[in-house]
């Protein structure tokens, strides 16, 4: 007795239409008695008769707005990550990284490695007279009064103190002994104490 408004996700193109067409792949409607579809969202993919896009899984994404399917959404690449409904791929912060593809999110360094540059695989290891904590973008120096050789420390802490009668500035792989003249009597010691009038 009365004509029907096509439901979301069809058309109809044309008068005298005894059923409504789906929208294909690709594209979608989301509103009643429409006569055409709209192109799929970038980020997105349509199936057919979509009364809305779908969003790219967290590890993909894609700028095209022609998708059918979750599975032509395109994979993030080792470095890169990808969050729900990306168009685009994000390359990993300095202090993380990602080894393999589609990765929703990067992992942070772990104590006692770092990472300088963006968009890695991998982590390096810290540097000698440095530490670096989880997540290090950079090595941080062993304070004045400490050294370390080790190439895995992930604290300040783990420096180890210049001995007395030695002493290390900020960032020492060693501790140096106190040259003639001077002295240090206690341990973790930045500089040397010139020895005093009358003493030597």
């Amino acid at each position: 007795t009365q004509q029907t408004a096509c439901a979301k996700g069809s058309y109809t193109d044309a008068y005298g239409q005894g059923a409504c067409t789906p929208c294909a792949g690709g594209t979608y409607q989301d509103e009643e008695g429409k006569t055409a579809c709209e192109p799929c969202e970038a980020g997105s993919y349509c199936a057919i008769g979509a009364a809305a896009p779908l969003p790219c899984e967290a590890g993909t994404y894609s700028d095209a707005t022609d998708l059918s399917a979750a599975s032509q959404c395109t994979d993030a690449s080792p470095g890169y990550f990808a969050t729900t409904g990306s168009t685009e791929q994000t390359a990993c912060a300095k202090g993380s990284y990602t080894n393999e593809t589609r990765q929703g999110e990067c992992t942070a360094c772990s104590a006692g490695t770092y990472q300088d540059a963006e968009a890695q695989t991998a982590c390096k290891p810290c540097e000698a007279g440095g530490y670096c904590a989880v997540g290090a973008a950079a090595a941080l120096p062993c304070e004045a009064g400490s050294y370390s050789r080790a190439t895995n420390l992930s604290a300040a802490s783990e420096c180890t103190d210049a001995s007395p009668g030695h002493f290390a500035t900020t960032g020492s792989t060693q501790q140096t002994a106190c040259s003639k003249g001077s002295y240090t009597d206690a341990y973790g010691q930045g500089a040397c104490t010139p020895c005093a009038g009358g003493t030597y």
